[in-house]
């Protein structure tokens, strides 16, 4: 038997990668013991805009771990996890996979927006950053934060800097300032040196926290 899960889409990863990785071990003393410290490992794709998004809605505000375990047992819910699928799930079986009501509200109204060939999906690869951070706010449930995971895991653009993400900001914290308090404008001039590789930063920041790799 197949499961939604073995059925999602193979991981891919971004041509930029070790390029990137040469250059932030260059740049920044941080990176340059992290980078080694998590070997070949690295932020992947699923090639799904549709599964990113929701699995960034179902990952907002709990920890890596718990994401997964929700996602795991969401994903088991319809065959394949598409649109139209999810459409057709019964709001209690989502509750009981551990999706909050307003989760569950969000995911419905992703998927509807998909669906309903609402999103400018064809054009995501010509638009820049913030066009595509605009378009995806206006769906509910997604704010800033899940935009910039769809940039970074979906679109895999390479200079994505959420400032919003907790583990960036705590991540910071312990990297660069012994633990103490820091604010975003703290984690700017901290990343100023990784520019322009924000995104790949970023998650080697997450992995110092986290054995875990982030996800979406």
């Amino acid at each position: 038997m197949v499961t939604a899960k073995a059925m999602e889409p193979t991981p891919v990863i971004p041509a930029f990668w070790e390029e990137a990785c040469r250059y932030l071990v260059k740049k920044d003393r941080v990176m340059k013991r992290l980078i080694p410290k998590f070997g070949e490992a690295c932020l992947q794709t699923r090639g799904d805009a549709f599964i990113t998004l929701a699995r960034s809605i179902v990952g907002q505000q709990i920890s890596v771990a718990a994401a997964q375990a929700v996602w795991d047992r969401f994903a088991k819910l319809p065959r394949k996890i598409t649109p139209a699928n999810v459409l057709r799930l019964k709001v209690d079986d989502m509750r009981t996979a551990g999706l909050s009501t307003r989760k569950v509200e969000y995911l419905v109204d992703l998927a509807l927006h998909f669906d309903s060939g609402a999103l400018n999906i064809s054009g995501w690869a010509g638009m820049d950053d913030e066009a595509i951070v605009a378009e995806l706010i206006a769906i509910r449930g997604i704010g800033r934060w899940t935009a910039e995971m769809f940039l970074m895991f979906h679109l895999m653009r390479p200079n994505v800097l959420p400032l919003d993400d907790v583990g960036l900001i705590n991540g910071i914290s312990h990297n660069y300032f012994s633990g103490e308090v820091v604010s975003r404008s703290d984690a700017r001039e901290v990343a100023a040196a990784w520019h322009p590789y924000c995104s790949v930063a970023t998650w080697y920041i997450w992995r110092s926290l986290d054995p875990v790799p982030v996800e979406y």
